[in-house]
């Protein structure tokens, strides 16, 4: 599958409406999926999870996160990363920050709703959460489908491939 540039996907990143799936693993180790809105501010993926989320509560314990940001509309353009989250700011500065959660929040409803939302809620404590895209510890993957005029064939990673089929014969750089 052909990967997105940097640019790429940073621009992916920077669209409204796509959600954030967020892994964490819970003390038993069975894993957790959380969609969350979020919001790129630089280099920094950004996300509030509720004080007394399940999800928080994983991430004080172990702040390895697995997160999935991804399309349903072609070219289905994809992201993950594996990281550390940093806490930015702890639950009770909320104040400290609330101009991007009111960001946060716009990115997905509009802006009256925005700010109903985080006046109607801002005596619910909650952390600023981040992954720095950058970071030496963070390892992302990118791919999308083909765009128009691009070729359809092979587009899977050659791990995909079962060695000797007529599949892995067919990748388009052998043909």
């Amino acid at each position: 599958m052909p990967k997105l540039t940097i640019d790429e996907m940073y621009a992916f990143l920077a669209e409204p409406n796509h959600l954030a799936r967020i892994g964490t693993v819970d003390a038993d180790g069975m894993p957790r999926v959380v969609p969350l809105w979020f919001i790129m501010d630089g280099d920094l993926l950004c996300f509030t999870p509720r004080e007394p989320a399940m999800i928080w509560q994983n991430m004080l314990r172990d702040p390895r996160v697995g997160i999935s940001v991804d399309e349903d509309e072609p070219p289905y353009r994809k992201v993950t990363l594996q990281a550390h989250i940093e806490v930015l700011y702890q639950p009770g500065r909320d104040r400290l920050w609330q101009h991007l959660y009111r960001a946060i929040a716009a990115r997905y409803i509009p802006v009256d709703a925005a700010n109903a939302y985080v006046e109607g809620t801002d005596d619910q404590q909650r952390p600023l959460c981040a992954v720095d895209l950058t970071a030496a510890t963070t390892l992302s993957t990118t791919w999308r489908m083909p765009l128009e005029g691009e070729d359809p064939r092979g587009i899977w990673h050659d791990r995909y491939y079962v060695p000797g089929t007529k599949m892995a014969r067919r990748r388009p750089e052998t043909l």
